[in-house]
């Protein structure tokens, strides 16, 4: 009998903190999924916003610019013979030859990307390319430039196609799981305790494309009309939190421009490949805002009065696991 007024009370207090429907910040409520803010207005601004992401990128890329030569007029070009200097020939019409040369170029990005159901990103950005090429040479004749270095600017749109993350890999063990009846605990937990694993990977199929603006050129016959350009590639991302990822591209890149003769009535198309690697960092806008509560001190994904906040930096995980708080 001693024991009940102490259960009484026990069950009083018990009582009076679901009143407040708010125990150390975590609502007991059963409120809106994933509301991150009061209005509708605001939720949904919130949720927009949080798909939105900036990225910084740089890297370097091993160029080879072509030119198939054949022209009526060869000695409008800047062409010189380089070998087999004791027989001297001059080019004629008659003669096709393939010019190849090679050098080295650095781009840097700056870009935006929206996520698409996480299945798709989109975006764009702006980027500036400074490089370096020697002259070209096909057979016994050597193609001059004016110049040897080049600055370039890019303003681009690119697509992504999400290939592999933590969701697909979910559904992957799924499908790997499927042989075992739902009455083998063992198996079961064990493709649970998988999927529930952070998985911070992800890899996407990359295409850009856009149009290149002649800053510097390393020949003033390179026609400076904007010129077009694609890329594709494979796209790596390695997340550090919901909202912080560092990422490494690789591909490849294609682009044409027009060499003009001296007499304005010849030209020659210029081929340039580049094998591009970039390395760079992304982040996403918040759409959970930060914990401001008094004397709340959950690190965690949090509710107050049915509203999400975080209780962590953008660049730590916000719900961690054993091993992930240091």
């Amino acid at each position: 009998m001693k024991k009940a007024p102490v259960f009484l009370i026990l069950f009083f207090l018990f009582g009076a903190a679901i009143a407040q429907d708010d125990i150390f910040g975590i609502d007991t409520k059963a409120r809106t999924k994933n509301r991150k803010a009061q209005s509708d207005v605001g939720n949904f601004t919130r949720n927009l916003i949080s798909n939105i992401s900036f990225e910084f990128s740089g890297g370097g890329a091993y160029h080879v610019p072509v030119i198939d030569f054949n022209s009526e007029q060869p000695g409008q070009y800047p062409i010189v013979q380089y070998r087999n200097l004791e027989e001297p020939r001059e080019l004629t019409s008659e003669d096709t030859i393939r010019f190849r040369g090679n050098g080295m170029a650095y781009p840097i990005n700056l870009g935006v990307r929206i996520n698409v159901f996480n299945a798709l990103t989109i975006g764009g950005g702006y980027g500036r390319e400074f490089g370096r090429l020697s002259s070209l040479k096909g057979n016994d004749y050597e193609f001059l430039f004016e110049n040897r270095n080049y600055t370039f600017d890019k303003v681009y749109a690119n697509v992504g196609l999400v290939l592999y993350d933590a969701r697909k890999r979910a559904k992957y063990l799924n499908w790997r799981y499927r042989r075992y009846a739902s009455s083998n605990f063992y198996m079961q937990s064990e493709k649970n305790q998988r999927i529930r694993q952070n998985y911070p990977w992800r890899f996407l199929l990359d295409a850009e494309f856009g149009n290149v603006i002649i800053r510097k050129s390393f020949d003033e016959r390179l026609l400076t009309n904007n010129q077009t350009f694609y890329s594709v590639g494979l796209r790596i991302e390695r997340e550090f939190s919901e909202y912080t990822r560092f990422f490494v591209r690789g591909g490849a890149e294609f682009r044409n421009f027009i060499f003009q003769a001296e007499n304005l009535a010849s030209f020659q198309d210029l081929r340039q490949n580049l094998y591009v690697a970039q390395v760079g960092l992304s982040i996403n806008l918040p759409g959970t805002k930060r914990c401001k509560v008094q004397g709340c001190g959950v690190v965690m994904k949090h509710l107050h009065d049915g509203v999400e906040y975080r209780g962590s930096s953008i660049f730590r995980l916000q719900n961690r696991k054993i091993g992930q708080w240091y």
